[in-house]
Protein backbone atom coordinates (compact mmCIF):
# COMPACT_ATOMS: atom_id res chain seq x y z
CA UNK A 1 0.00 0.00 0.00
CA UNK A 2 1.26 3.56 -0.80
CA UNK A 3 2.45 5.19 2.35
CA UNK A 4 -0.24 7.39 4.12
CA UNK A 5 -0.18 10.39 5.90
CA UNK A 6 -1.56 9.69 9.69
CA UNK A 7 -2.64 11.41 12.16
CA UNK A 8 -2.55 9.30 15.37
CA UNK A 9 -3.88 10.25 19.23
CA UNK A 10 -2.60 8.04 21.93
CA UNK A 11 0.43 7.46 20.21
CA UNK A 12 2.20 7.52 23.51
CA UNK A 13 0.91 4.91 25.02
CA UNK A 14 1.95 1.06 25.15
CA UNK A 15 -0.21 0.14 21.66
CA UNK A 16 0.14 3.08 20.30
CA UNK A 17 3.87 3.47 20.77
CA UNK A 18 4.25 0.05 19.28
CA UNK A 19 1.39 0.93 16.20
CA UNK A 20 3.11 3.81 15.30
CA UNK A 21 6.47 1.93 14.65
CA UNK A 22 4.73 -0.52 12.99
CA UNK A 23 3.39 1.89 10.24
CA UNK A 24 6.63 3.77 10.22
CA UNK A 25 8.20 1.04 9.36
CA UNK A 26 5.51 0.18 6.34
CA UNK A 27 6.51 3.83 4.67
CA UNK A 28 3.79 5.88 6.45
CA UNK A 29 4.33 9.32 7.97
CA UNK A 30 2.85 9.69 11.15
CA UNK A 31 2.16 13.28 12.91
CA UNK A 32 1.45 12.29 16.89
CA UNK A 33 -1.05 14.40 18.69
CA UNK A 34 0.09 15.30 22.47
CA UNK A 35 -1.85 17.40 24.62
CA UNK A 36 1.28 19.38 25.69
CA UNK A 37 3.05 21.83 23.63
CA UNK A 38 4.75 20.58 20.73
CA UNK A 39 8.60 20.25 21.01
CA UNK A 40 9.03 17.51 17.95
CA UNK A 41 9.08 17.63 13.94
CA UNK A 42 6.66 14.83 14.40
CA UNK A 43 4.43 15.85 16.98
CA UNK A 44 1.01 18.60 17.19
CA UNK A 45 -0.71 20.06 20.31
CA UNK A 46 -4.48 19.27 20.67
CA UNK A 47 -6.87 19.90 23.70
CA UNK A 48 -9.58 17.08 23.58
CA UNK A 49 -11.19 18.23 26.88
CA UNK A 50 -11.60 21.97 25.26
CA UNK A 51 -12.46 20.66 21.75
CA UNK A 52 -9.51 22.04 20.14
CA UNK A 53 -7.99 20.56 17.08
CA UNK A 54 -6.37 22.35 14.29
CA UNK A 55 -8.63 21.48 10.91
CA UNK A 56 -5.63 21.96 9.14
CA UNK A 57 -3.90 18.47 10.54
CA UNK A 58 -6.94 16.75 9.87
CA UNK A 59 -7.32 17.65 6.62
CA UNK A 60 -3.36 17.10 5.87
CA UNK A 61 -3.89 13.13 7.13
CA UNK A 62 -5.03 10.53 5.01
CA UNK A 63 -6.30 8.76 7.92
CA UNK A 64 -6.83 8.91 11.54
CA UNK A 65 -5.95 6.66 14.60
CA UNK A 66 -7.45 7.64 17.24
CA UNK A 67 -5.92 5.32 20.37
CA UNK A 68 -6.64 8.04 23.54
CA UNK A 69 -7.86 7.04 27.19
CA UNK A 70 -7.02 7.22 30.40
CA UNK A 71 -5.68 3.30 31.58
CA UNK A 72 -8.72 1.31 32.84
CA UNK A 73 -6.74 -0.93 35.42
CA UNK A 74 -4.38 1.59 36.81
CA UNK A 75 -6.04 2.81 39.59
CA UNK A 76 -8.71 2.37 41.88
CA UNK A 77 -12.31 3.40 40.21
CA UNK A 78 -13.26 6.10 42.53
CA UNK A 79 -15.99 8.56 41.21
CA UNK A 80 -13.32 10.82 40.08
CA UNK A 81 -11.34 8.24 38.07
CA UNK A 82 -14.34 7.16 36.32
CA UNK A 83 -15.43 9.86 34.89
CA UNK A 84 -11.83 10.65 33.73
CA UNK A 85 -12.30 6.87 32.21
CA UNK A 86 -15.08 8.34 30.54
CA UNK A 87 -14.20 12.26 29.36
CA UNK A 88 -10.64 10.74 27.74
CA UNK A 89 -12.23 8.44 25.60
CA UNK A 90 -15.42 10.77 24.59
CA UNK A 91 -13.72 14.15 24.29
CA UNK A 92 -10.63 12.57 22.24
CA UNK A 93 -13.10 10.84 19.98
CA UNK A 94 -15.66 13.80 19.51
CA UNK A 95 -13.04 16.18 19.11
CA UNK A 96 -11.59 14.10 16.20
CA UNK A 97 -14.96 13.46 14.57
CA UNK A 98 -16.62 16.67 14.94
CA UNK A 99 -13.42 18.00 13.71
CA UNK A 100 -13.62 15.38 10.51
CA UNK A 101 -17.48 16.64 9.70
CA UNK A 102 -17.03 20.05 9.64
CA UNK A 103 -14.06 20.10 7.01
CA UNK A 104 -15.36 20.13 3.08
CA UNK A 105 -15.82 16.50 1.90
CA UNK A 106 -12.58 17.27 -0.97
CA UNK A 107 -10.87 17.50 2.57
CA UNK A 108 -11.80 14.78 4.96
CA UNK A 109 -9.46 11.92 5.79
CA UNK A 110 -10.86 8.23 4.31
CA UNK A 111 -10.87 6.65 7.55
CA UNK A 112 -11.31 6.89 11.42
CA UNK A 113 -9.98 3.55 13.33
CA UNK A 114 -11.28 4.80 16.93
CA UNK A 115 -10.36 2.46 19.86
CA UNK A 116 -12.74 0.76 21.58
CA UNK A 117 -13.08 -2.12 23.92
CA UNK A 118 -14.52 -5.76 24.50
CA UNK A 119 -15.54 -4.13 27.37
CA UNK A 120 -18.98 -3.11 25.52
CA UNK A 121 -20.52 -6.71 25.95
CA UNK A 122 -20.30 -6.98 29.19
CA UNK A 123 -20.46 -10.78 31.41
CA UNK A 124 -21.41 -12.82 28.50
CA UNK A 125 -20.80 -16.17 30.57
CA UNK A 126 -19.88 -18.85 27.94
CA UNK A 127 -22.17 -17.39 25.24
CA UNK A 128 -20.13 -16.77 22.22
CA UNK A 129 -21.05 -12.89 21.33
CA UNK A 130 -20.16 -11.15 17.80
CA UNK A 131 -19.79 -7.62 16.40
CA UNK A 132 -23.64 -7.86 16.15
CA UNK A 133 -24.19 -8.36 19.44
CA UNK A 134 -25.75 -5.59 21.77
CA UNK A 135 -23.87 -3.60 24.94
CA UNK A 136 -23.94 -5.57 28.31
CA UNK A 137 -24.72 -3.40 31.40
CA UNK A 138 -22.47 -1.77 33.74
CA UNK A 139 -19.81 0.80 33.86
CA UNK A 140 -17.22 -0.48 30.57
CA UNK A 141 -20.37 -1.32 28.56
CA UNK A 142 -21.98 1.89 29.17
CA UNK A 143 -18.64 4.39 28.42
CA UNK A 144 -18.06 2.14 25.35
CA UNK A 145 -21.90 2.84 23.82
CA UNK A 146 -20.82 7.06 23.92
CA UNK A 147 -17.47 6.39 23.28
CA UNK A 148 -18.55 4.90 20.36
CA UNK A 149 -21.32 7.33 19.41
CA UNK A 150 -19.08 10.34 19.74
CA UNK A 151 -17.54 9.07 16.65
CA UNK A 152 -20.79 9.58 14.89
CA UNK A 153 -20.24 13.14 13.22
CA UNK A 154 -17.29 11.01 11.43
CA UNK A 155 -19.38 8.62 9.80
CA UNK A 156 -22.36 10.71 9.21
CA UNK A 157 -20.11 13.21 7.27
CA UNK A 158 -19.02 10.22 4.79
CA UNK A 159 -15.37 9.07 6.20
CA UNK A 160 -15.30 5.21 6.61
CA UNK A 161 -15.24 4.38 10.66
CA UNK A 162 -13.69 1.17 12.18
CA UNK A 163 -14.75 0.94 15.86
CA UNK A 164 -11.63 -0.76 17.39
CA UNK A 165 -13.00 -3.49 20.22
CA UNK A 166 -9.91 -4.58 21.48
CA UNK A 167 -9.65 -7.42 23.65
CA UNK A 168 -6.21 -8.20 25.95
CA UNK A 169 -3.18 -7.80 24.20
CA UNK A 170 -0.41 -10.26 24.72
CA UNK A 171 2.65 -8.80 25.68
CA UNK A 172 5.25 -8.68 28.87
CA UNK A 173 5.27 -5.15 28.36
CA UNK A 174 2.44 -4.41 28.56
CA UNK A 175 -1.34 -5.10 28.66
CA UNK A 176 -2.67 -8.30 29.89
CA UNK A 177 0.64 -10.00 31.04
CA UNK A 178 2.89 -7.36 33.08
CA UNK A 179 0.57 -6.71 36.26
CA UNK A 180 0.80 -10.92 36.73
CA UNK A 181 4.40 -11.62 35.40
CA UNK A 182 6.24 -10.57 38.50
CA UNK A 183 3.46 -13.10 40.76
CA UNK A 184 3.90 -15.75 38.04
CA UNK A 185 7.73 -15.47 38.03
CA UNK A 186 7.62 -15.81 41.69
CA UNK A 187 5.12 -18.98 41.76
CA UNK A 188 2.63 -17.05 43.03
CA UNK A 189 0.14 -17.07 40.15
CA UNK A 190 -3.34 -18.75 40.14
CA UNK A 191 -6.76 -18.46 38.84
CA UNK A 192 -9.08 -15.88 39.61
CA UNK A 193 -12.43 -16.99 41.46
CA UNK A 194 -13.44 -20.35 40.01
CA UNK A 195 -11.27 -19.60 36.91
CA UNK A 196 -14.43 -20.18 34.34
CA UNK A 197 -14.69 -16.93 32.65
CA UNK A 198 -13.63 -16.53 29.37
CA UNK A 199 -10.73 -14.52 28.27
CA UNK A 200 -10.86 -12.33 24.98
CA UNK A 201 -6.78 -12.62 24.53
CA UNK A 202 -4.99 -11.19 21.80
CA UNK A 203 -1.67 -11.71 20.88
CA UNK A 204 0.37 -8.63 20.01
CA UNK A 205 1.68 -9.08 16.89
CA UNK A 206 -1.87 -9.88 15.59
CA UNK A 207 -3.46 -6.76 17.00
CA UNK A 208 -0.75 -4.60 15.05
CA UNK A 209 -1.39 -6.97 12.04
CA UNK A 210 -5.26 -6.63 12.53
CA UNK A 211 -5.14 -2.78 12.88
CA UNK A 212 -2.99 -2.84 9.63
CA UNK A 213 -5.23 -4.64 7.87
CA UNK A 214 -8.46 -2.42 9.11
CA UNK A 215 -6.63 0.47 7.73
CA UNK A 216 -5.82 -0.99 4.22
CA UNK A 217 -9.54 -2.45 3.41
CA UNK A 218 -11.82 -0.05 2.28
CA UNK A 219 -14.57 -2.58 2.49
CA UNK A 220 -14.89 -2.62 6.40
CA UNK A 221 -17.21 -0.20 8.50
CA UNK A 222 -18.33 -0.44 12.11
CA UNK A 223 -17.39 -2.08 14.97
CA UNK A 224 -14.44 -5.07 14.58
CA UNK A 225 -13.52 -7.20 17.34
CA UNK A 226 -10.01 -7.03 17.71
CA UNK A 227 -9.37 -10.68 19.94
CA UNK A 228 -7.95 -14.06 18.87
CA UNK A 229 -9.75 -16.43 17.26
CA UNK A 230 -10.06 -19.20 20.26
CA UNK A 231 -10.85 -17.69 23.93
CA UNK A 232 -9.61 -19.62 26.78
CA UNK A 233 -11.05 -19.51 29.79
CA UNK A 234 -9.22 -18.26 32.60
CA UNK A 235 -7.66 -21.11 34.10
CA UNK A 236 -6.41 -22.92 30.94
CA UNK A 237 -4.87 -19.29 30.37
CA UNK A 238 -3.18 -19.87 33.99
CA UNK A 239 -2.49 -23.45 33.32
CA UNK A 240 -0.56 -22.41 30.13
CA UNK A 241 0.98 -19.46 31.18
CA UNK A 242 2.58 -21.38 34.55
CA UNK A 243 3.85 -24.02 32.33
CA UNK A 244 5.81 -21.69 30.30
CA UNK A 245 7.16 -20.08 32.89
CA UNK A 246 7.87 -23.32 34.41
CA UNK A 247 6.07 -22.36 37.44
CA UNK A 248 3.15 -23.78 40.15
CA UNK A 249 0.06 -22.36 39.34
CA UNK A 250 -2.12 -23.93 42.00
CA UNK A 251 -3.42 -20.87 44.23
CA UNK A 252 -6.74 -19.47 43.24
CA UNK A 253 -7.67 -15.99 44.03
CA UNK A 254 -11.01 -15.53 45.31
CA UNK A 255 -13.16 -12.82 44.43
CA UNK A 256 -13.19 -11.56 47.73
CA UNK A 257 -9.66 -10.63 47.68
CA UNK A 258 -9.74 -9.00 44.68
CA UNK A 259 -12.35 -6.57 45.14
CA UNK A 260 -10.17 -5.67 48.76
CA UNK A 261 -7.08 -4.77 46.32
CA UNK A 262 -9.01 -3.63 44.01
CA UNK A 263 -12.04 -2.60 44.66
CA UNK A 264 -15.09 -1.73 41.88
CA UNK A 265 -12.37 -2.74 39.08
CA UNK A 266 -12.37 -6.56 40.81
CA UNK A 267 -15.56 -7.53 38.58
CA UNK A 268 -13.01 -7.17 35.33
CA UNK A 269 -11.07 -10.11 35.64
CA UNK A 270 -13.86 -11.91 36.99
CA UNK A 271 -16.11 -11.07 34.25
CA UNK A 272 -16.63 -13.40 31.55
CA UNK A 273 -16.58 -12.58 27.76
CA UNK A 274 -16.38 -15.05 24.98
CA UNK A 275 -15.48 -12.52 22.54
CA UNK A 276 -15.24 -13.86 18.48
CA UNK A 277 -13.63 -11.89 15.81
CA UNK A 278 -16.46 -12.65 13.12
CA UNK A 279 -15.47 -9.30 11.04
CA UNK A 280 -11.80 -10.22 11.01
CA UNK A 281 -12.24 -13.82 9.95
CA UNK A 282 -15.13 -13.10 7.14
CA UNK A 283 -12.75 -10.78 5.48
CA UNK A 284 -9.93 -13.40 5.84
CA UNK A 285 -7.62 -11.66 7.91
CA UNK A 286 -5.15 -14.23 9.45
CA UNK A 287 -3.61 -14.53 12.67
CA UNK A 288 -0.10 -15.29 13.70
CA UNK A 289 -0.79 -16.71 17.06
CA UNK A 290 -4.21 -18.21 16.77
CA UNK A 291 -3.50 -20.36 19.44
CA UNK A 292 -3.58 -19.20 22.88
CA UNK A 293 0.60 -20.59 23.30
CA UNK A 294 1.57 -19.67 20.39
CA UNK A 295 0.92 -16.10 21.64
CA UNK A 296 2.36 -16.84 24.84
CA UNK A 297 5.59 -17.89 23.50
CA UNK A 298 5.85 -14.86 21.03
CA UNK A 299 4.64 -12.21 24.49
CA UNK A 300 8.01 -13.95 26.16
CA UNK A 301 10.13 -14.61 23.96
CA UNK A 302 13.14 -11.81 24.36
CA UNK A 303 13.17 -9.01 21.40
CA UNK A 304 16.41 -8.94 19.13
CA UNK A 305 19.20 -6.74 20.48
CA UNK A 306 20.16 -4.32 18.35
CA UNK A 307 22.90 -5.42 17.29
CA UNK A 308 21.79 -8.47 15.81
Amino acid sequence: MVGMRILMAGASGFLGTRLAERLRSAGHDITRLVRRPATKPDEASWKPAGGQLDPALVAAADAVVNLAGAAVGDKRWTAGYKARIRASRVDSTGTLARTIAQLPAVDRPRVLLNSSAVGWYGETGDREVTEEDPAGTGFLPDVCRVWEAAAGPAEDAGTRVVLLRTGLPLDERGGLLKPQMLLFRLGLGGKFGGGRQWVPWIALEDWLGAVTFLLERADITGPVNVVGPEPVTNATFTQVFGRLLRRPTVLVIPGFALHLVLGEYATEPLRSQRVLPAVLARAGFTWAHPALESALRAALAPEPSAAA
